[in-house]
């Protein structure tokens, strides 16, 4: 599923600082075993397999456990305990919860040495990964369950933020799964959670595959597959039109690559159309996220007049 592969340095980590708990006091160490594995999951670029999920900020942290995910440990500081307060009720409705003993406080200044945003909000928690599969993927959570398979592949797009983006316009268009592929940024990773609002904690994704792999298989699930182009106007005679030529009615893979180096000539030789985003020749080129939304958009539009259509 990942291309990351565990590391006992990690693992061994985050044992150890379980055992530096001190439930009821404050945190005032730096050398704290807990902020250090905080400290490098809120800065890192992303967890590798079997690590945890760095989340900070109050809507964050709710998200999350909204969703069902396990809590590790929740760390707060002084003057986050009326946001910690709601937190918990929230861990309380959910199944997985936060134990009791793993809710850390911290003063404010440690808290500022910890997180990885300018202005923290006196929130962060670490929570295990969701175990998805390709199977998850294709069937999707929620209301996009029972609908056929659209799945965005994010191909070597390196900016998180742009990666972030696309998997929120993923879980909005009703997409039921994302994946990324190696090279590209971790949607994991602390910038791209920001930048999907949560979203990359409740659509079902996967992150690092290899290409050829995740074309096999497309292939034997019966998913077509598109490749995403943008195309400055008259020069797009080889390429589908969006508007009138691409079906995401059936079941569909969109790939969607970098604004630089567009998507690999693997996938584009593998796809089964190219789609072509018209733009005027004074634009260079589209970003990644602002044309995976375009083609997310049009994919919801045929799939909500389909049903229509059918009721």
């Amino acid at each position: 599923m990942a291309a990351h592969s565990p590391t006992s340095e990690q693992q061994r980590r985050a044992s150890s600082a379980r055992g530096q708990q001190e439930p009821g006091g404050v945190i005032s160490s730096r050398d704290n075993k807990w902020l250090k594995l905080f400290r490098a999951s809120l800065r890192g670029s992303g967890p590798r397999e079997g690590d945890p999920i760095a989340v900070e900020g109050p809507k964050l942290v709710e998200d999350a456990l909204r969703s069902g995910l396990e809590a590790d440990a929740l760390l707060v500081s002084e003057s986050a305990e009326p946001a910690a307060a709601r937190i918990l009720r929230v861990a309380g409705e959910s199944d997985a919860g936060v134990s009791r003993s793993r809710v850390l406080r911290i003063t404010d200044k440690l808290f500022g040495s910890v997180a990885g945003t300018e202005s923290p909000q006196g929130i962060a928690a670490l929570f295990k990964q969701p175990d998805w599969n390709l199977e998850d993927v294709l069937r999707g959570s929620g209301p996009a369950r029972q609908a056929a398979p659209l799945v965005v592949v994010v191909a070597a797009v390196q900016d998180p933020g742009n990666v972030g983006t696309i998997v929120r316009s993923a879980e909005a268009f009703g997409a039921t799964g994302a994946v990324t592929t190696r090279g590209t940024a971790d949607p994991w990773s602390p910038k791209a959670l920001r930048a999907s609002a949560g979203s990359a904690l409740r659509l079902p994704l996967l992150r690092g595959m290899a290409i050829p792999v995740l074309l096999a298989q497309l292939r034997i699930a019966g998913v077509k597959i598109y490749a995403t182009n943008s195309e400055h106007e008259g020069q797009s005679a080889n390429a589908s039109s969006l508007s009138f030529d691409a079906d995401f009615r059936a079941p569909a893979a969109i790939f969607v690559g970098s604004e630089g180096s567009g998507i690999p000539p693997e996938a584009v030789r593998a796809a089964d159309a190219v789609i072509s985003i018209p733009i005027r020749d004074a634009v260079e080129s589209l970003n990644a996220g602002i044309a995976a939304s375009i083609v997310l958009y049009e994919a919801a539009r045929q799939r909500r007049q389909m049903a229509a259509g059918a009721a």
